[in-house]
């Protein structure tokens, strides 16, 4: 009888045993993101900002192991999609990371049709919003025309009656104009629509001189942007035709390189590392002192998108399986936002509030202050559309 009960108690503790090691497994997450070319920093902020998360978690993500699978897609939808395919046939459900539109228009799909989840940390093209929405596919940031809605609403406020639009000619640049062009009350003198990649804007600039408009609406992310910004101001227009851009177009890394050229140039955006709340003042000491630099929105939106996932993850104990279960969860965003106010609309995209913001002296460098509330829990314009 007592060999008997030893025996039963071994089996116990080796059943126990690996049912502990079977929830220890690490969930892994496809993270596909621009890590080169000049745009890379943006891939580098992200990244840094989803594994500040998991650090802080002690390597898991709402107490489950998560192992984050990163690649490069140098900013080539073809290599995306060669990534999200290995990725899927070594079997992971879970990916996020994508920065660029076209890029994520090249891999959602096949995340989708696996079945598998997507949780966008940036892009959020008008194509998964509307009619083409998918109950796997969850935007942590934002809708993309509804950004630059809220720009149109600022250059409103500011007065601005007669305004040059700008932006690279790829689904996000023309998602940017449509936004923008949605809720501007002012005449649209010249929309301009310039390469992805371009590094000269002499010839917009010399059109834009000839245009005079009250201003101009810019969005041009990453080493793009920079370039524009500095070439805006070596041309002198800055000090005649102000300059109203998405905070993506003056994020930390180009007011660091773009200087003094920013001061006073109107930003819009949902978060800046200037914004008064303990959870995003904790966040951007803690980031910088992980990695020797400020965080740009960028690293707020992934670090949020963890936080989102962390929240599923939880809910499910790390089952993926579960999917009725985790899509509930992840739709509760039960998460502490650091933009201060998050919820999903019924096409897993966000309602949140915009701010107009202004660039000053901040410190040693310069940072965008609040100025005001311009949009109030916005919604995208797509949402009536989704029926999934």
């Amino acid at each position: 009888m007592v060999r008997n009960m030893i025996r039963g108690g071994l089996c116990a503790l080796l059943f126990a045993g690996a049912g502990a090691a079977q929830a220890q497994a690490p969930v892994k997450i496809g993270f596909i993101t621009t890590l080169s070319t000049p745009a890379g920093y943006i891939g580098e902020d992200e990244r840094d900002g989803f594994s500040l998360a998991i650090k802080q978690g002690g390597g898991k993500l709402g107490g489950v192991p998560v192992e984050l699978v990163v690649e490069d897609d140098a900013l080539k939808p073809a290599n995306a999609k060669q990534a999200v395919d290995r990725m899927l046939q070594s079997g992971i459900k879970l990916y996020t990371g994508v920065n660029f539109s076209n890029v994520l228009a090249a891999v959602a799909p096949s995340v989708l049709r696996d079945g598998a989840y997507y949780v966008s940390l940036n892009a959020g093209p008008s194509t998964f919003a509307g009619e083409k929405c998918d109950k796997n596919y969850f935007v942590a940031s934002f809708q993309n025309d509804a950004y630059h809605s809220a720009g149109g609403a600022a250059a409103n406020e500011l007065g601005y009656k007669r305004v040059v639009l700008l932006a690279p000619n790829y689904q996000a640049g023309r998602d940017a104009l449509a936004g923008f062009k949605r809720t501007y009350k002012g005449e649209v003198v010249a929309e301009i629509y310039t390469k992805l990649d371009q590094s000269d804007f002499s010839v917009e600039m010399a059109r834009v001189r000839s245009l005079a408009p009250d201003a101009i609406y810019q969005f041009h992310p990453g080493g793009a942007g920079i370039n524009f910004a500095k070439q805006y101001a070596n041309a002198g227009l800055t000090k005649t035709i102000p300059m109203l851009m998405p905070s993506f177009s003056m994020d930390g890394r180009m007011l660091a390189a773009s200087g003094a050229s920013a001061e006073g140039l109107y930003t819009v955006g949902m978060w800046t590392t200037e914004m008064d709340n303990p959870q995003s003042s904790a966040f951007v000491k803690a980031f910088t002192e992980a990695y020797g630099r400020k965080p740009t929105d960028y690293g707020m939106q992934a670090y949020d998108t963890a936080l989102l996932i962390a929240s599923a993850l939880k809910a499910v104990n790390g089952d993926l399986s579960k999917g009725d279960a985790f899509r509930a969860a992840l739709a509760k965003a039960d998460f502490q936002t650091l933009r201060g106010k998050f919820r999903f609309d019924t096409n897993r995209h966000p309602v949140q509030d915009y701010y107009l913001m202004r660039i000053e002296r901040s410190g040693n460098g310069f940072a965008p202050k609040i100025v005001r509330k311009v949009v109030t829990d916005g919604r995208d314009a797509y949402v009536g559309q989704c029926k999934g």
